[in-house]
């Protein structure tokens, strides 16, 4: 009879402590679940965030501004065209710089901006030139010193990117400085010159296309 009150005993105990396991089984199991749940969702939002910029904004690589709607949309004097060769060459199959290639091949520079490497170039347009009295043009194209001093006024020695030109001075090849202003898509040189095609790249250069001639300070 004990024997039998005992085992009864026993049933009952174990009656009772099956819900309470079965609940803490599944406590555990929701926790598991709510956790790979979180784990999931935060993978999920850390691939999105590695997927959009971190501040909305990119800083453009593409060349930019009205007047390169004119560059040719392909062959050599494209923007990919150019991209393959140094920049005097590039320079030479833009029709829109043949006056700056002319001066160029007169000063005897075309391999000194063809073997620098990471420079950057404002290049005046044919119509920049073309606001140059001819006479005074002429007599420019005539000396070779000064036309030298005026085109090398024209680079910088290293790779300058738009953000770069924000608030800028730099030292050129000869030896003075120009100064940049300006953002987004509209930029100053020497508060004078407007950038109308910049970020153009070529093997050895950035070029900055400019609607003005650039005038050394001395």
């Amino acid at each position: 009879m004990q024997t039998r009150v005992r085992r009864v005993a026993v049933a009952f105990a174990a009656a009772a402590m099956l819900p309470l396991a079965l609940s803490a089984c599944s406590d555990s199991s929701s926790k598991d679940s709510a956790s790979d749940s979180s784990s999931a969702s935060a993978s999920k939002s850390k691939s999105g965030d590695e997927d959009s910029p971190s501040d909305g904004t990119a800083t453009t690589s593409k060349p930019f501004g009205a007047a390169c709607s004119s560059v040719p949309k392909d062959g050599k004097g494209s923007f990919d065209g150019m991209a393959k060769d140094p920049v005097a060459t590039a320079a030479s199959n833009n029709p829109d710089l043949s006056t700056l290639v002319t001066a160029v091949k007169k000063a005897g520079l075309v391999d000194t901006l063809n073997n620098a490497q990471n420079i950057t170039v404002f290049a005046p347009t044919n119509d920049a030139f073309a606001k140059i009295p001819k006479a005074d043009l002429d007599k420019v194209l005539a000396d070779k010193a000064q036309l030298t001093k005026i085109l090398t006024y024209h680079v910088v020695g290293e790779k300058l990117t738009p953000k770069d030109l924000e608030k800028g001075s730099f030292e050129t090849l000869e030896k003075s400085k120009l100064t940049t202003s300006g953002s987004g898509e509209s930029y100053k040189v020497d508060k004078t010159a407007n950038v109308v095609c910049g970020n153009v790249k070529t093997a050895n250069a950035n070029v900055y296309i400019i609607d003005s001639v650039l005038m050394p300070k001395s």
